[in-house]
């Protein structure tokens, strides 16, 4: 598992080396073109998009997923069983970016970054590549239900790799192999290593609005577990320095091993959760 921590962190370090010599080949007296605007939001929905922070601007990100719609009057259509996630993020460089969050579910601190491998380029390289790890600290686990908790039991580490491409003006694909291991796990057929496969697009419906979409489809799924694939459908809206996010999601857990690995809501009898993000730069 050390090695592992040791590799994961240190793959940016020798990537932004290699991303530097790249770009002074690449470069040449016309400039090279790169694809912009792939993405507005940095999240797609419930997967990290290919957008970074720009160099010395603060990103402050607050979301909201609310209870299932499918309790009705009873918790006001989800409203009175919201959960909130508060999101600092800073860019370092253009293609380097460091983050910190908390979030009421299950009380989890992020510490992450995103740092840009390759980039999209007219007559060059056909996509965006970006990586993006965190440790997640879940401190809502309680020593009164699981006497031998110890530290390292709360920590999840997790890796993606996301991989876009802006097809056109309007639409845009994305797909996130996806890696994180969980030190505890809540059923005992369940790996704590597991692998997912996120899916996503964005269509372009206006100058300020954008159809998003993902879907996450975890590849070693507990037999026992009574969670499901998570599938997002929602729309950005740009205004100015805000980027707002409203969405439907089938998750409600708003980190990588909680919306991949807990989603429990289904599309098909209405078990979904109404939510959105809303971001300012600095």
């Amino acid at each position: 598992m050390r090695l592992l921590l040791i590799i994961t962190f240190l793959i940016p370090t020798f990537l932004f080396a290699q991303d530097d010599l790249l770009d002074e080949i690449d470069t040449d007296s016309i400039g090279t073109q790169y694809a912009t605007a792939a993405f507005k939001g940095l999240k797609i929905v419930n997967f990290e998009s290919t957008k970074l922070v720009a160099k010395g601007d603060f990103t402050f990100i607050v979301a909201h997923r609310f209870g299932s719609l499918k309790d009705g009057f009873d918790t006001f259509f989800g409203l009175d069983a919201a959960v909130t996630r508060l999101n600092f993020i800073f860019g370092v460089s253009d293609g380097l970016n460091f983050g910190v969050s908390r979030s009421s579910y299950q009380k989890i601190y992020e510490f992450s970054t995103k740092y840009r491998l390759l980039r999209q380029a007219k007559n060059g390289f056909p996509v965006t590549v970006v990586g993006f790890n965190e440790v997640l600290i879940n401190t809502g686990l309680s020593k009164d239900n699981l006497p031998g908790l110890e530290f390292k039991n709360r920590l999840t580490y997790a890796a993606q790799l996301l991989i876009s491409r802006k097809v056109n003006d309007k639409f845009t694909v994305e797909i996130a192999p996806t890696f994180y291991h969980e030190n505890y796990v809540a059923f005992d057929d369940q790996e704590n290593s597991q692998y997912a496969l996120g899916l996503g697009a964005r269509y372009k419906l206006g100058k300020r609005w954008s159809l998003n979409a993902d879907y996450g489809w975890h590849l070693n799924r507990a037999e026992s577990s009574p969670y499901k694939n998570p599938l997002s459908i929602g729309v950005d809206l740009e205004t100015g320095g805000h980027v707002f996010q409203m969405h439907f999601t089938t998750a409600q857990g708003m980190n990588t091993n909680t919306f991949l690995g807990q989603a429990s809501g289904d599309w098909g009898n209405g078990d979904i959760f109404f939510g959105f993000n809303l971001s300012r730069t600095f």
